[in-house]
């Protein structure tokens, strides 16, 4: 795996500006999380960089995530990263067996949800903590589409605190601010 190409893959099948930032930030916590636990970062990273590869094109759960698994699955990528993306999706019900697997999950809409939070402050990610990260949580109207209960499930799956989980991410998120540009 070459985080090249997985990144001339993501440029092919996304246009969207946001999406491809969402999906760097994804790579961002899972580089970050590979390091936390002594795993494999790159393998890692170019995961939570493809994990919404077909997401633009093919955003039905009829359709994604299975449509850019099946394009990995002919550049033969590996099996585990095939698992947890496939996870990442809960109405397939792939169980998340890995570390790996349970991590994308906990980062995927979490990300979304800081990045949501950086967007309306003028300071953007500079000071943001789980304080009020989790009182925005409370908040429904404020970026409705993330599912706070997918954020909880993925802490809890992972076995980390959630308010830790919310500053270990938005720390490895900080990290890359140069790249996702994360200022109001």
């Amino acid at each position: 795996m070459d985080r090249e190409e997985a990144w001339n893959l993501v440029r092919r099948w996304t246009e969207s500006e946001s999406l491809r930032k969402h999906m760097l930030a994804v790579e961002a916590a899972m580089r970050a999380y590979a390091r936390r636990f002594g795993e494999d970062e790159e393998k890692w990273g170019i995961t939570g960089l493809l994990h919404d590869l077909d997401y633009e094109k093919h955003p039905t759960p009829e359709e994604h995530p299975m449509t850019g698994v099946r394009e990995l699955e002919r550049l033969g990528y590996p099996q585990d990263v095939i698992d947890a993306i496939k996870g990442h999706a809960t109405y397939l019900n792939v169980p998340r067996e890995t570390l790996m697997a349970k991590t994308l999950y906990a980062v995927d809409e979490l990300t979304g949800f800081i990045v949501a939070c950086a967007l309306v402050r003028p300071q953007g990610l500079e000071g943001l903590g789980a304080k009020s990260v989790r009182k925005k949580m409370k908040q429904k109207s404020f970026a409705a589409s993330v599912n706070r209960e997918d954020i909880v499930r993925g802490a809890e799956e992972l076995g980390v605190d959630l308010n830790e989980h919310i500053e270990f991410v938005a720390s490895a998120l900080r990290e890359r601010n140069g790249e996702l540009h994360l200022v109001a």
